[in-house]
């Protein structure tokens, strides 16, 4: 394996330090995504669709923590495909994503002890959403997203 590039050592590193900055490490990680998906699970719009999918929930949590402090912190610790799983999902749609970008939120509200932290997380968890939604419509419905459905909210 060769080594990273000088620049993008540097870009993590500067990621690692604002993270750091805002009080973003492995424990509020943790406890981001504990608590998101304890509101997830007694939701009743979101419990079902995870409850029917997921059959190990520490195992799922872990990797959630894998893939958020690959986000927020950079670095390697998640591979996988979203993607595909959410694909793979009959029906999910537009409410459901923004059900769950508000969950976040108010997860996000009451952990974040600086106040810049919700808006930056919240900020990449919808790109993240309209990303995989974007990708639904094309790949589960066969179309483009319509520039009338506009931006998630929540």
């Amino acid at each position: 394996m060769t080594d990273p590039h000088p620049r993008a050592t540097a870009a993590r590193a500067a990621k690692v330090a604002r993270a750091d900055a805002m009080g973003i490490d492995e424990a509020f990680i943790a406890l981001l995504v504990d608590r998101f998906y304890a509101r997830v699970r007694s939701d009743p719009l979101l419990g079902p669709i995870f409850e029917a999918r997921i059959a190990n929930w520490p195992a799922h949590l872990a990797r959630m923590q894998d893939f958020w402090g690959s986000v927020l912190r950079g670095g390697g610790g998640f591979s996988g495909n979203p993607m595909l799983k959410h694909v793979a999902i009959p029906g999910i749609d537009r409410p459901e994503f923004e059900r769950r970008l508000g969950l976040f939120r108010e997860v996000l509200d009451e952990l974040a002890t600086d106040p810049a932290a919700p808006d930056m997380i919240h900020g990449a968890a919808r790109t993240i959403a309209e990303s995989l939604l974007s990708g639904i419509h094309i790949h589960r419905d066969g179309r483009l997203p319509s520039r009338q459905e506009g931006p998630l909210h929540a």
